[in-house]
């Protein structure tokens, strides 16, 4: 399974996708624990006080993860799409 990352998350990881294994009843809580091991460096980046940070976006399969899914809990399968996005701001 992939992680695709936007912005400064590509940054930190230094690379646009991070690969993690996947497993038969995976939920997105536990590829993201997959992922952070996998690139520690984007630990600070995504946690605040050991929860997701709030202005993080976590999409599944196209749709946030929070408002269209069961949040952390949401099961996966080895082709779901998982994203991560920072905030966004320009002008």
């Amino acid at each position: 399974m992939e992680w695709k990352l936007f912005a400064h998350l590509r940054d930190a990881a230094g690379a646009e996708s991070v690969s993690v294994d996947t497993e038969p009843g995976m939920t997105v809580e536990t590829a993201l624990t997959a992922l952070v091991e996998a690139e520690p460096a984007l630990r600070a980046e995504l946690f605040e006080e050991g929860e997701l940070a709030d202005h993080i976006r976590l999409l599944v399969d196209g749709e946030d993860a929070f408002a269209a899914r069961e949040g952390l809990a949401t099961e996966l399968t080895a082709d779901t799409e998982l994203a991560l996005f920072p905030p966004v701001s320009g002008g």
